[in-house]
């Protein structure tokens, strides 16, 4: 199909692309969730603001024993960057198995962040690294926890009239993530992420349900250290108490199995 007309913008600046938006404007980066449902009319924004080539937002630099990364930089220079693998290699990891090559080379880490699909791999990289999400509107700037960023489906913190700029990363000592990917569009049909710092474990789950989130239940079973038995118990109570998604691919009951699998697998990774 072809998309309702539509105005078009191409701003130099953040401060020109904020000016510029509106109730009825989208933002355009790389465009792999946003042209789609253009063409299908599930979306039918009245102007498009291309923020994709604005030089300010491309970056990965250390900032004070953080990983800064720029809103509009790609998956592939996320996984290709070795201060990335070095200080959040569950990220890299994460960037490296979204969709392909193509969509790799195009799609944007705030572009992601932003669409918040419950099945894409960021944020629960972006969760259990205990990242922030900077974000610039009309009043200014903001940091949000990656905590209070998500919050259900397609549905995030970021107001109407604000940008992402940058995701900044906290060193981790270890992280990873792992998922099972659809087998056509290689989304997470469940993924996990997991990293350790200051001898505490935090893990955090894609695809599991309406949002990405902390599971509580596997930290608190990891208290006493990563062992093959404290890993065996952690990941048993994965998703416990969770409303679990479930479709035509993978029902309630599959997806809490891998969520288990997924656990244990990640976990084993870093220990």
């Amino acid at each position: 199909m072809i998309p309702v007309a539509f105005d078009y913008h191409r701003p130099s600046s953040v401060d020109e692309a904020i000016e510029l938006l509106s109730d009825d404007a989208k933002l355009l980066a790389g465009g792999h969730s946003l042209l789609p449902a253009m063409k299908l009319r599930l979306s039918s924004p009245g102007a498009l603001i291309d923020i994709g080539r604005i030089a300010e937002l491309n970056y990965i630099r250390e900032d004070g024993g953080t990983v800064a990364i720029g809103a509009t930089t790609t998956h592939h220079q996320i996984e290709s960057s070795a201060l990335v693998s070095a200080n959040a290699s569950a990220l890299a990891q994460a960037a490296s198995v979204i969709g392909d090559p193509q969509v790799r080379n195009k799609g944007t880490i705030g572009g992601s962040l932003a669409h918040a699909d419950p099945a894409a791999d960021y944020p629960a990289a972006i969760l259990a690294l205990g990242a922030e999400i900077v974000v610039r509107g009309p009043d200014g700037a903001r940091s949000i926890p990656a905590d209070e960023f998500f919050i259900d489906l397609f549905l995030t913190a970021l107001a109407p009239d604000e940008i992402i700029t940058e995701v900044r990363v906290p060193a981790a000592e270890k992280s990873a993530y792992v998922k099972f990917p659809h087998p056509a569009s290689r989304f997470a049909v469940v993924g996990c992420a997991v990293a350790s710092a200051g001898g505490a474990v935090k893990v955090a789950f894609t695809g599991v349900a309406n949002a990405a989130f902390r599971d509580s239940g596997v930290e608190e079973a990891l208290s006493g250290g990563l062992s093959e038995e404290s890993i065996a118990a952690a990941a048993a109570r994965a998703a416990d108490g969770q409303e679990v998604l479930a479709d035509h691919f993978a029902g309630e009951e599959y997806r809490r199995h891998l969520a288990k699998v997924f656990a244990r697998k990640a976990l084993a990774a870093i220990a």
